[in-house]
């Protein structure tokens, strides 16, 4: 019997110090996130959908490396309700010099509570109490009963709690450093004792809490007046012992420090819903853990490693057997696969297979095949004998034997390289999990099995994401027959899910084809010119090089343009430009901010340093594709089926979306993508506006349509219509105009972006929407149908049925709503232009084969398709892509197919 297991770390804390005392960790939680929020740019930390989640993650990573150091044995977080309580009450002006709190960090705290219960961790917030209440509630509740007590928080307040069985954990470099604060260190820090530190807060003062100190009394003479005295109220009694001026200061605001005292002081009765003995520690919901993580796109594995090793649920014993996970397994030799299959292959097989392909070669090393039962085989594809790789071969080319994989498109690449067709996949878990939840960031079988099965399996290693644990050979193959086993009830549960969504068809009809159609064109790949794309990056070199100098000429003298710290010196201490927007680092000089500069000043460096950073990454992007030639002389991409929510393919290693369409520079990279040699030509293919059709097919607003089928230029047609005047008298600016309003409604564009991409303010931009939609009603109401439809059901969905799950329309975070109702004006059309993109390719694939012409399709990029055309065969070519896109979708406002050819990309342009 084989089984497989994922080692856990023990979280499980040892007593308190030896002493036999249980251990109560207690956390400030508003504390911590705020200062996680600082220590993290939200820029690097946010979600495809505008979720910051800086705090979140510092928040995460704090909890983890503590729990991991401090191993308590209770947990519990305190969280602020609101800045209303009982000291507002008594001191109207209680923090109310404090600043409104970012909006990338609203919304943070409530998802880190989720991620809190995901952990099964108990959360305080109690009305008209702080934080610092409830936690010193439980800290004086909990030394009573014998806990030795940790207390994380930002706020020295808490300093009076420390006492030999209490400690402050307090924060002195981000969150990832803390303090220990022991009665001993209190003394070495303030030289008081922690129950004299009210004492000397009060007179102190607190400019955070906008609780005023007595002038001229600093830290020194306010420690020194309460060790002379003894205490505040003994200070207080005898103020008039006090001389000088600061004795004065003291006696003129007695009424200011007792209020002062009042307030420092720390409430320790709360009325609790338990006590410490109800915070002991739970095992975590891993699957509620996984599901948000993802969901907020967190996919550090750093990070939930780190999670996951705290916890409690995990056991000190050696490899367990996964929860479920148990095959029947049994290690196949030479001329023992073909009796197995003929036994076995006629019944849906789950199959996992270890392999690499890159730069147009690869390998399959490994290979294992489960059945329903549980039994399974594993075998070396290299070790077989003859009748065993005919079997093999018959067995996956025969589209009557079903077969359950996880990233078919891979499966059928490496499998390729041997010479085996792949047919009959019904169920590429991978896939079935995208259109099941599209918005998700990982398709990794680990997760997908701990979400949908229960079960745990090992991480991934790199290198193609397959599953091994560790160097033992028995270990390997069984995690592989488990993976096998794992795919196929998972594609069971999947093929339910997809069901219950309406995305089976989708799946059989659409995406898996593709799959198959992109497996072929990534092994074919494209030719490229070399020596071309050589003098293209030696060319954009010199270019950054002419802009370095330029800007240094600007200036005056020689500066680091890379480095952001020297930007903001030179731009707005050295040549004092307006202030941009300000940072944790400074103010910004990102791209957006280099334009709005060129704008509002005639210093000539902003347009010089925008040339710069296009220039570079031009070179950049040519660097990249010479690294990808591979030796066959082709560029092969790798091309993502699961990457964007709306259902667009996209591309990577190299990324030919990176490839500028619009400008002279992107055009001439073009010229290095070639025709190879034994074919004749490039052709290339795409749709006119297909956007704006699926946008005028989905309103079925007359005039839109109209203007489609009139003949006449699209956006001439339509600025005629809005602006009131005839064809012949819309002018370019007029025609820019609604040529940015209309794709920018496609886009789901504000009138804030519409005017931040015109140039000219939001009240005019809101103008012309409004001007647009008086003569386009029926596009207004599709648009407001669409997100309150999507709000009422939580999702949006193509003419296809493609789904996007939209849970954030409901969401109280209104920077949250808005992203969501945004993506949901956006959905439909971009999903659905995008499932036509692949119907067409589908199509055209299929006549190509039917009349059994050589000619091959290499590339998709955005709306556009690349084929190859052999020598004799543009002809019917041309008739048959323009024939089978056009007949991809049958639209209100019929599909426009724009065809060229040439002997590179850029010749064939049309």
């Amino acid at each position: 019997m084989a089984k497989t297991a994922s080692k856990k770390t023990a979280a499980t804390a040892s007593p308190g110090q030896g002493d036999g005392r249980p251990r109560l960790m207690l956390m400030d939680g508003h504390s911590l996130a705020y200062r996680a929020f600082f220590a993290l740019p939200a820029e690097n930390f946010t979600t495809s959908m505008g979720q910051p989640t800086n705090a979140i993650y510092g928040f995460a990573s704090m909890l983890a490396n503590t729990l991991r150091d401090e191993r308590p044995t209770h947990l519990a977080v305190a969280f602020d309700v609101s800045r209303k309580t009982w000291r507002s009450e008594e001191f109207a002006e209680y923090k109310a010099n404090r600043s409104k709190s970012p909006d990338e960090f609203k919304g943070q705290v409530e998802l880190i509570g989720e991620l809190l219960d995901t952990m099964r961790v108990t959360r305080f917030a109690v009305e008209g109490y702080e934080a610092d209440d409830v936690i010193a509630t439980l800290a004086t509740q909990a030394e009573a009963a014998g806990f030795e007590v940790l207390i994380v928080t930002g706020d020295r307040d808490s300093f009076q709690l420390v006492s030999e069985h209490v400690t402050v954990l307090y924060p002195t470099k981000g969150v990832s450093e803390l303090t220990r604060f022991t009665p001993e260190k209190v003394q070495e820090k303030y030289g008081l004792s922690p129950a004299q530190y009210p004492d000397f807060a009060a007179l102190r003062g607190d400019p955070s809490d906008n609780l005023p100190g007595i002038p001229g009394v600093g830290e020194k003479t306010a420690a020194k007046w309460i060790n002379q005295f003894g205490s505040f109220d003994e200070l207080v009694a005898r103020a008039e012992e006090v001389k000088g001026k600061a004795g004065q200061n003291l006696r003129e605001h007695l009424d200011a420090v007792k209020l002062n005292h009042r307030l420092t002081g720390l409430i320790k009765d709360v009325a609790l819903p338990t006590g410490p003995d109800g915070l002991c520690r739970e095992p975590y919901d891993r699957k509620s853990m996984a599901v948000l993580l993802d969901s907020l796109e967190i996919r550090n594995p750093s990070l939930r490693e780190r999670l996951l090793a705290v916890d409690p649920g995990a056991q000190e014993e050696e490899p367990a057997p996964a929860a479920g996970v148990e095959v029947d397994g049994e290690v196949l030799g030479a001329g023992e696969l073909a009796p197995w299959l003929e036994a076995h292959g006629g019944q849906p097989l789950g199959l996992a297979s270890v392999g690499s392909w890159s730069l147009g070669s690869g390998s399959c090393t490994e290979i294992a095949l489960a059945v329903a039962s549980g039994e399974a085989v594993w075998f070396d594809p290299t070790q077989l004998d003859e009748a065993d790789e005919r079997s093999f071969a018959a067995w996956t080319a025969d589209a009557g034997r079903p077969k359950v994989v996880h990233k078919a498109k891979e499966t059928m690449r490496v499998f390729a390289e041997h010479g085996w067709t792949v047919a009959g996949i019904t169920m590429d878990t991978a896939l079935a999990a995208y259109l099941v939840k599209p918005g998700r960031r990982t398709f990794d079988l680990d997760a997908l099995s701990l979400e949908y099965l229960g079960r745990e399996l090992a991480p991934a290693e790199a290198g193609g994401g397959q599953l091994a644990f560790g160097a033992d050979e028995d270990a390997e193959r069984n995690a592989l027959m488990a993976e096998a086993r794992t795919v196929l009830d998972l594609g069971g549960v999947l093929g339910e899910r997809l069901a219950e969504a309406g995305a089976a068809d989708l799946l059989r009809e659409v995406d898996l084809p593709t799959s198959e159609l992109l497996a072929r064109m990534e092994r074919a790949g494209i030719a490229a010119d070399r020596g071309w794309l050589d003098r293209m990056e030696q060319q954009f070199a010199a270019a950054v090089q002419q802009a370095v100098r330029e800007a240094h000429d600007a200036v005056g003298h020689e500066f680091n343009l890379g480095s952001p710290k020297q930007l903001q010196e030179v731009f707005f201490g050295e040549l004092g430009l307006p202030r941009t927007k300000k940072t944790k680092t400074g103010y910004t000089t990102d791209a957006d901010a280099l334009a709005w500069l060129a704008q509002q000043t005639d210093h000539e460096l902003p347009v010089i340093m925008l040339r710069h950073r296009e220039q570079a990454r031009l070179r950049s992007t040519v660097e990249g594709l010479i690294k990808t030639i591979a030796p066959d002389g082709r560029i092969h991409t790798s091309f993502n089926q699961t990457v964007a929510a709306t259902g667009r393919l996209s591309s990577t290693d190299p990324n030919l979306q990176n490839i500028p369409v619009r400008t002279d520079e992107g055009r001439a990279i073009r010229r290095g993508f070639v025709v190879g040699e034994g074919y004749e030509s490039l052709l290339t293919a795409d749709y006119s506006q297909i956007e704006l059709r699926v946008m005028a097919h989905l309103s079925e607003d007359e005039g839109l349509i109209e203007a489609f089928t009139s003949g006449e230029d699209l956006h001439s047609t339509v600025a005629s219509q809005v602006f009131g005047v005839s064809r012949s008298s819309v002018d370019p600016e007029m025609r820019r105009k609604i040529k940015a309003m209309s794709y920018g409604l496609a886009y789901g564009l504000s009138a804030f972006g519409l005017s931040q991409q015109l140039g000219i303010e939001a009240a005019e931009a809101r103008r012309l929407m409004d001007t647009y939609f008086e003569r386009f009603g029926g596009v207004r109401d599709y648009l407001h149908r669409v997100v309150e439809e999507a709000r009422a059901s939580g999702y949006t969905s193509t003419i296809l049925g493609r789904r996007r799950y939209l849970p954030d329309l409901n969401s109280d975070n209104r920077q949250r709503r808005e992203a969501a109702e945004r993506m949901a004006l956006n959905a439909p059309i971009q999903g659905t232009a995008a499932d036509i993109v692949k119907i067409a390719m589908l199509r055209v694939d299929r006549a190509l084969a039917e009349q059994k012409l050589e000619s091959r399709m290499l590339l998709q990029v955005h709306d556009e398709i690349v084929l190859e055309v052999a020598h004799g065969e543009r002809g019917p070519v041309e008739e048959l892509v323009r024939r089978e896109m056009a007949g991809a979708a049958d639209l209100r406002a019929p599909l426009d197919v724009a065809v060229g050819f040439g002997a590179d990309w850029e010749s064939a342009a049309h």
